[in-house]
């Protein structure tokens, strides 16, 4: 199976950015292949996380590396979160910004694997960041919209989503 690198939803530009993902109900090549090309396109843009709906697809289901290796997760939800911290926050979404936001500091979440088998994960700083942060691209909310200040003239370039 070849990997494609997708287009990148950008705000202002893209509606998909605001809408809520549909759950995913197939667990099938295509998904696998979404997945797949959801991986490619992140690394591609240097990012650290991305959801479907970034690359035009309203389906739950997101990718996310901060450097601990690839993590795929379909229909997540949050079920803990604990603590607080602020951080500042780009999107691939967002090109040429980035701001601080407020998250949790930990977070619990469960969702599925590419073949349905549930996984539950327990995320810590720059991945619960990640985590939140991705998980919130599902409901059509983007980090901007939860940015306490902008922060963009302070950072050359923020690349990939929930990155310093």
């Amino acid at each position: 199976m070849t990997m494609a690198k997708r287009k990148i939803a950008i705000l202002g530009t893209d509606e998909v950015l605001r809408k809520r993902a549909r759950p995913v109900v197939k667990f099938d090549e295509r998904l696998a292949a979404l997945l797949d090309d959801m991986a490619e396109t992140m690394y591609a843009a240097n990012g650290a996380g991305l959801a479907a709906p970034q690359v035009n697809v309203l389906k739950r289901a997101v990718v996310i590396d901060v450097g601990e290796g690839l993590i795929e997760l379909v229909n997540p939800e949050i079920v803990e979160r604990e603590g607080s911290r602020v951080d500042v926050e780009g999107c691939l979404s967002v090109p040429g910004r980035c701001g601080t936001v407020e998250r949790p500091e930990r977070v619990k979440v469960r969702a599925v694997d590419r073949t349905g088998a549930p996984v539950e994960l327990v995320g810590e700083d720059m991945l619960a960041t990640a985590m939140c942060h991705e998980i919130d691209h599902l409901d059509g909310v983007l980090y901007v919209d939860k940015m306490i200040e902008d922060v963009s003239d302070r950072y050359e370039q923020v690349k990939g989503d929930a990155r310093e």
